[in-house]
């Protein structure tokens, strides 16, 4: 009896089909993000409750690093809230000590955020303070350091002082903040404080960083001076990078940045929210500006009144609310500005959003 043999697949054509499957499953290895942000809060602190003051509230990490942070201030209603303005955005190695001393490398692993809100020469009894802690896990970026850099100045009304932070080599941004000194210069605040990278594009630090592009390296930090006087001002920029030694070639933080014309009233406020898309990462910390435009195309400029300043800079919904403690699924940053006594023409209100994707 005769014998049929069915004829033999080649094995090349196995070999196709299995790199095919390999092919489609790589994707999902190459692509995920370990990234993790929880945001701590503890609430509101009521004041200041005198002219020319501030109070220094934080937020703390009980797991996880800070990645970033922000506060929110309530300024009541009425010519008394223009008395209302931020002094600080910063990172805390306890929740009080500040970094305020030699430039450099200051802090290594921090988990303490401050929120430091000052007063002008007008208060109310509704003023407070409410700090965030954005608290960063990754299986990459497990170790973190604060880079501080400081200006003396401004010391003249309607100047800024500008001053950047920079990461150091071979690691990566994933946040910053922002400080003046002294309280009792109450004209004086920080007006903006943003992603930017140390190269001739953004003017070394002094145009921020542009919607959609990845990897800043460096924070910049403005002080603005409304003629009060001068005892020593001086304006801290904060960078916070990944720790030494991490291969971060596969990391991505992508910058998203939204500008809006206002406030241009005198006592009027004007709010402003940059979000990360779903294909973006994990918002993990945001900036603020109150300025004259254009911050992304040309070196920084003050904007409209010396009586400017921010009452916000914070995670929040994509509707502008700031989120709860204990929130894992924030994703967008809002800034909150606000005139002086009088009115501000040709003023802007900037927002910026880091998403990180740690490429794990």
């Amino acid at each position: 009896m005769r014998k049929t043999f069915l004829p033999r697949r080649p094995a090349t054509r196995k070999a196709l089909v299995v790199g095919a499957l390999l092919t489609l499953a790589v994707p999902g290895i190459a692509y995920a993000n370990t990234v993790g942000v929880t945001v701590k809060t503890p609430g509101a602190t009521m004041g200041p409750g005198s002219a020319f003051s501030e109070i220094s509230t934080s937020a703390a990490c009980s797991s996880g690093l800070i990645s970033g942070g922000g506060i929110n201030q309530a300024i009541g209603t009425g010519t008394s809230s223009n008395g209302n303005k931020i002094n600080g955005t910063s990172p805390s190695p306890d929740g009080s000590t500040e970094y305020t001393g030699s430039t450099g490398v200051v802090g290594t692993d921090v988990a303490y955020w401050l929120g430091i809100g000052g007063s002008g020469g007008a208060v109310n009894a509704s003023f407070s303070s409410t700090p965030y802690a954005m608290c960063f896990t990754s299986s990459l970026i497990n170790h973190t350091q604060v880079v501080m850099n400081k200006i003396a100045g401004p010391t003249t009304s309607g100047t800024v002082g500008l001053v950047t932070a920079s990461c150091p080599a071979g690691t990566r941004l994933i946040g910053g903040g922002a400080r003046i000194t002294p309280a009792s210069v109450g004209s004086l605040k920080p007006i903006a404080s943003f992603p930017t990278f140390n190269d001739s594009a953004h003017a070394f630090g002094q145009k921020a960083a542009a919607d959609g592009e990845n990897n800043p390296d460096s924070w910049t930090a403005v002080g603005w001076n409304g003629g009060g006087g001068n005892s020593g001002n001086t304006t801290y920029a904060y960078a916070i990078c990944s720790g030494n030694s991490i291969d971060i070639s596969g990391a991505t933080v992508k910058v998203r940045h939204s500008e809006v014309s206002g406030p241009t009233a005198a006592t009027s406020g004007q709010t402003v929210t940059a979000g990360c898309g779903g294909n973006d990462g994990k918002l993990v910390g945001g900036g603020a500006a109150i300025s004259g435009g254009n911050v992304t195309t040309t070196s920084f400029t003050g904007p409209g009144s010396v009586g400017d300043h921010l009452n916000g800079s914070y995670p929040s919904t994509s509707g502008g609310t700031p989120v709860g403690d204990g929130t894992t699924t924030a994703a967008s940053w809002t800034a909150v500005t606000h005139t002086g006594g009088v009115s501000s023409p040709g003023t802007y209100s900037d927002a910026w959003a880091l998403c990180a994707d740690d490429g794990v």
